[in-house]
């Protein structure tokens, strides 16, 4: 068993390669001998990650503030606390802040073959704004 304390926990800034503005994680819970990853990330207002997918899928569960999320080819939806998504294995999609809010949410994937992402391209301001 391996228990974290949320208080102990270290928090990362997120990878400017693969996010417009600020984010941050905390890794809460995972081992090698658990093949899946889940962490707390937490967006400035505005920030977003960049179109993605998870070869195993995804599941957000938003704990704070306002969020978006977008599945390619479909509008924008509106996160909010105990809202919860579940995002299917090669969904290219992306999910952040709302411009006005900071947003939490807890993600949980799945690693296919030691992989739990594959990035794609930025979010362009245009697709960003279409949620306003």
């Amino acid at each position: 068993m391996i228990k974290i304390s949320i208080a102990d926990a270290k928090m990362m800034k997120a990878d400017p390669k693969y996010f417009t503005g600020n984010a941050w994680l905390v890794r809460l819970a995972g081992s090698d001998d658990i093949a899946v990853n889940t962490a707390r990330v937490t967006f400035a207002p505005g920030a977003r990650n960049y179109w993605h997918t998870h070869p195993g899928g995804q599941i957000l569960i938003a704990t704070e503030g306002k969020g978006y999320v977008q599945k390619k080819g479909e509008a924008i939806q509106v996160m909010l606390p105990g809202d919860a998504v579940t995002i299917l294995a090669g969904e290219v999609h992306w999910h952040g802040a709302a411009p006005d809010s900071v947003f939490t949410h807890i993600a949980i994937q799945p690693k296919v073959g030691g992989k739990e992402i594959d990035w794609l391209g930025e979010v362009t301001d245009a697709e960003y704004g279409a949620g306003k």
